[in-house]
């Protein structure tokens, strides 16, 4: 076995574990920020039945709720402390701004895998980049 795939191996799980670590935690500020761009507001509970409804709400999901007749979705940020509300516009507009940010997050992973796979020449990642018209035949 090589010596530097020995030593690369484990950093690049390590590597990956750290970036899956904080995956979860971009992924909920990403979801907050869509929220807030669709026009949800931010609340405190701050009587203790709004403080009991917010604890058993499932933390980190859009949560559809009916008062009064009226529609409201709901979204609770446990770690903050913070409600997002908002009525059927504000969540239809939260759901276009999420399929337009999967679309363009997939349009960024297709243009990054199409630069990474151009440059490297036929023999593979293991003979470094294309050296255009200086590469090596053998």
């Amino acid at each position: 076995m090589y010596p530097l795939k020995s030593v690369a191996v484990p950093v690049f799980i390590l590597l990956l574990l750290a970036v899956f670590d904080g995956c979860a935690n971009w992924d909920a500020s990403s979801q907050e920020a869509l929220l807030s761009a669709a026009g949800f507001k931010t609340r405190t509970p701050s009587t203790p039945a709004q403080q009991a409804m917010f604890d058993r709400m499932t933390p980190y999901t859009v949560e559809r709720r009916e008062r009064n007749g009226k529609v409201l979705f709901a979204y609770a940020d446990k770690e903050k402390h913070l409600l997002y509300i908002g009525g059927e516009a504000e969540y239809q507009r939260y759901r276009q701004l999420g399929l337009q940010k999967s679309i363009a997050d997939s349009q960024l992973q297709a243009a990054q895998i199409n630069e990474e796979a151009s440059l490297y020449n036929r023999w593979g990642p293991s003979w470094g980049p294309y050296w255009g018209p200086w590469d090596p035949w053998w």
